[in-house]
Parts: C-alpha cells; sequence; structure tokens
C-alpha cells in the first residue's frame, strides 16, 4: 500500500532512500522516479536518456517499467541486453517482460531462495511444479555448477564465477533462468570480498559468461547521469507554476 497526501493538485508518496534521507530518516515524503537510459560505451559515465517519468502515487515501479519498455523496445534497431537492479527481481517482473524484446540481467539478493526444475512425473498425484530448493546464503543447498571460470579483470582483480542453468523464482516456474555467482578473490584464491554478487540472466541468447557479469556493472551509469541532471541541469530545482494552474 502506497500512502499519499493532497496538496494542491499534486500528491507525494513516500520513498525509501538507500543512504539517509531528510533528518536521516531512510523513508520521507518524495516523488519517484522511473528511468530508461542506454549506456553507449563500454567505459566512462555518460548515459542517454529514453525515458524518465514520474511514478505516480496509483503506480508502482514494477509496473512503469514494464510499460516503458514496451514502448521503447519496438523502437531500438536489435534485441537490447537491459540491467536491473534488485528491486525487479521478483516474479511479477519477469512474467510481465516474458512477451518483450529484450534480454534481462538481474542483480539478486543474497538470501533469495530459488527453485531447480522438477523431477520427471511419475504418473500419479499431481505433478510437481518445483524441483531441489536454490538457497543463495546456503551452499549445502546447491548443485554443481554448470560452468566455473577463474580470471584475472584488470579493475577488479581476480574473480570466480560459477554459472547454474533452469533455476527460477517460487512465483514464476514457467520463466527459467540463468544464475551467476561472481566473487572477488586473492592472489591466493581466498575470498577478498565477503559478498559476492548473485546475478540472474533471462533471455534468447546469453554473452559470454566472462563479459556478461561486466556489463551489470556499466549499470552504474544511470547514477552518475542522475547525478548530472541534479547538480548540472537543475532538474530538481522548484518550478512554481501560476495560479492558473493550480
Amino acid at each position: 500500500m502506497v500512502k499519499t497526501k493532497r496538496t494542491n493538485v499534486k500528491y507525494w508518496t513516500y520513498e525509501h532512500h538507500t543512504q539517509s534521507g531528510i533528518g536521516g530518516r531512510p523513508v520521507t515524503a518524495g516523488f519517484g522516479y522511473s528511468t530508461l537510459v542506454w549506456v553507449p560505451e563500454e567505459e566512462g559515465s555518460w548515459a542517454l536518456p529514453l525515458r524518465h517519468e514520474r511514478i505516480t502515487s496509483w503506480e508502482n515501479p514494477i509496473n512503469k517499467a514494464v510499460w516503458q519498455l514496451q514502448q521503447v523496445c519496438p523502437q531500438l534497431p536489435s534485441r537490447p541486453l537491459t540491467l536491473w537492479d534488485i528491486e525487479y527481481r521478483c516474479a511479477p517482473f519477469v512474467i510481465k517482460t516474458a512477451d518483450i524484446n529484450a534480454d534481462k540481467l538481474m542483480r539478486l539478493r543474497s538470501n533469495l531462495c530459488l527453485w531447480g526444475e522438477p523431477p520427471s512425473y511419475s504418473g500419479r498425484g499431481k505433478p510437481r511444479v518445483h524441483g531441489d530448493k536454490f538457497k543463495l546464503n546456503d551452499s549445502t543447498t546447491w548443485s554443481e555448477a554448470a560452468q566455473t571460470i577463474e580470471e584475472k579483470d584488470s579493475q577488479v582483480g581476480y574473480v570466480k564465477i560459477r554459472v547454474w542453468h533452469n533455476l527460477h523464482l517460487r512465483k514464476s516456474p514457467l520463466h527459467p533462468m540463468t544464475i551467476i555467482l561472481v566473487e572477488r578473490l586473492n592472489p591466493d584464491g581466498s575470498k577478498r570480498v565477503s559478498r559476492p554478487m548473485w546475478l540472474a540472466f533471462v533471455g534468447s541468447k546469453m554473452p559470454p559468461i566472462n563479459e556478461l557479469w561486466k556489463f551489470y556493472l556499466r549499470r552504474f551509469a544511470v547514477d552518475h547521469w542522475y547525478r548530472f541532471i541534479k547538480q548540472r541541469l537543475h532538474w530538481t530545482l522548484p518550478k512554481l507554476s501560476t495560479p492558473h494552474y493550480l
């Protein structure tokens, strides 16, 4: 449920801040926006906005992002690889974007629980929908990885990448995903960072695994774009209307 307050004809919503908001509170009144950008370069911080729109008090980020994808993808010359943060790693988003011509790479919470393919039908009772549990923060539930790579990246150093196929969210069993675990290592092979990065790929053709995880790092170009429009273009400055429009 989203709480709103009416002020003339404008509505604000309660927004969550990843860092401390006004008065040190993580949730404050504000205006949420959904932005789709094109990141044209392999390096650098430039991003070109395709759609930048307010999430109104009667909408939610998932439905807004789905609608924006539906508007943008038919206009693109080829099938894009889209990058999504943790907020979009849910079954409703996976289901609602299944028919959109776009591949998706989403970051997952480390405490998420996924499920494998169900076993073959035994002929008795109701067929199973889910297979074995795959809990990201419990390695005892992991099956053997389909692929494992260790390499040295010029920016982040040594990394170990593991891949599992055909896992799904509990509420979207008909939409299998490829799961990628990225761990940063010291030269001796020990873990350099305690919290690994979990990613999920959903799409038609997955890029090479040693390139795919690097694409997600380019998502942070949108944060630089937000900083640019606030500090340089001053998009957050008030635009006061005349009484005629109130």
